[in-house]
C-alpha cells in the first residue's frame, strides 16, 4: 500500500480516500482505470468513498503528476500512474480494453516526421483504436 510519504512527496495532505484510490492504482495487472472503475472497486472493498471524491482525488493525482489521463474516444478517461516510461495505447472499440506498446520504429518515425518539418517535439501520444482478439473470437 502506498505511504503518507508518497503523497507528501507531491504536496498532497495523507487521507484515507486518497491512500485508498491510490492503492487501486498501484494494484494488479490492470493498469488503466476510468473514475468509475475505481469508484466501482472501493464499493467491492466495503470502502465508503464518494464518487465526487474519487473523480477530485484523481483529478488532484493528475495536477500532481501522480497519474497521466487519457481522453479516448467517446469521451471516454482514464488514468494510470505516471511510470515515466513512454507508451503508446491499443484500444478496442468493443470492450475498451486498453493494451499498451512501445515500438522504437515508430517512435524514431515520429522523431523524423518532426525534424522534416523543423518541429520541436516536446511530447506525443498515440491511440490505435480496432477491435482486440477476444472480441473478434467472440463474434
Amino acid at each position: 500500500m502506498p505511504t503518507s510519504q508518497d503523497l507528501k512527496d507531491v504536496g498532497l495532505k495523507t487521507t484515507l480516500p486518497r491512500l485508498r484510490i491510490l492503492s487501486i492504482l498501484e494494484e494488479g495487472e490492470k493498469r488503466h482505470f476510468s473514475a468509475e472503475d475505481v469508484y466501482k472497486r472501493l464499493l467491492e472493498a466495503d470502502e465508503e468513498i464518494a464518487f465526487a471524491t474519487v473523480y477530485r482525488v484523481l483529478t488532484q493525482f493528475e495536477a500532481a503528476g501522480l497519474v497521466l489521463r487519457h481522453n479516448f474516444e467517446g469521451g471516454r478517461s482514464v488514468y494510470e500512474l505516471d511510470t515515466g516510461e513512454h507508451h503508446d495505447h491499443m484500444v478496442c472499440v468493443q470492450c475498451n480494453k486498453v493494451t499498451e506498446f512501445f515500438d522504437a520504429e515508430i517512435e524514431e518515425r515520429q522523431k523524423s516526421v518532426a525534424a522534416r518539418y523543423n518541429f520541436d517535439l516536446q511530447d506525443h501520444s498515440l491511440y490505435m483504436y480496432g477491435v482486440c482478439t477476444e472480441c473478434r473470437q467472440a463474434s
